[in-house]
């Protein structure tokens, strides 16, 4: 989050330096030197921020590439970071901190094997928060040889905001520009969907029932809309 980003929130909620600086705690000089870049917005203070001025959890800190290997090696609770985001599926779970969603889609993408509510939970995200740091997570994704399986979850998201003509259509324009930046990065290699230690048997089960569209980014699953609980039908 950055001084402007901000600036823009405290605008939208019509408060003035003073009045948003008392709701944060500090002077309104600090807050100045913040929105005008000439101090760094802290990361704890970014997190008071989200509640505060009701920002959306897109405007958390995200790694850089040099840092990122590093984050990587957190342990995730997904389905409660899932949750906590507003994922109906785990809407019953305790309250936990939020975290950037691209983050969160970038690391459960790399998981090996993904418990497989939280990978029917994937497409939501990419819809519910259509408005990530696309830029930041098509970059990784393709580093880290992980854009057939964001291709297949942005598919999936954007089918599911298709059908819904009323409440989600309008992201759906920003998922197919996330899909048409990995379209020519699309790897040959089979994979899978974050389930890794399936069998044999059960790859060449999936090779002959999964979608076109898994086919397409080359994934062995038979995940589809229809199996999305929050999908429109």
């Amino acid at each position: 989050m950055d001084g402007t980003a901000l600036r823009e929130a405290r605008l939208c909620r019509k408060w003035t330096q003073q009045q948003a600086a008392q709701a944060l705690g500090v002077t309104q000089a600090y807050w100045s030197m913040m929105e005008k870049g000439r101090r760094v917005v802290p990361e704890s203070f970014v997190t008071k921020a989200l509640k505060a001025l009701k920002l959306p959890a897109t405007v958390l800190p995200l790694p850089s590439e040099s840092a990122l290997d590093r984050v990587r090696t957190r342990r995730h609770d997904f389905s409660a970071e899932l949750g906590a985001l507003g994922y109906p599926g785990f809407a019953y779970i305790g309250k936990k901190a939020k975290v950037n969603p691209a983050l969160l889609l970038f690391d459960a993408l790399n998981e090996p094997d993904l418990d497989s509510r939280v990978a029917e939970g994937l497409p939501w995200l990419a819809l519910t928060y259509a408005d990530m740091d696309w830029n930041w997570l098509v970059r990784n994704a393709k580093v880290h040889d992980r854009q057939n399986r964001l291709g297949f979850t942005v598919s999936l998201a954007a089918e599911v905001g298709e059908s819904d003509s009323v409440s989600t259509s309008d992201r759906v324009p920003k998922l197919r520009a996330c899909l048409r930046s990995l379209e020519g990065a699309r790897l040959a290699g089979e994979d899978t969907f974050c389930h890794d230690s399936m069998t044999n048997a059960e790859r060449t089960w999936l090779r002959e029932h999964r979608t076109p569209v898994a086919a397409h980014w080359n994934l062995v699953t038979d995940l589809r809309k229809e199996h999305l609980a929050y999908a429109s039908r």
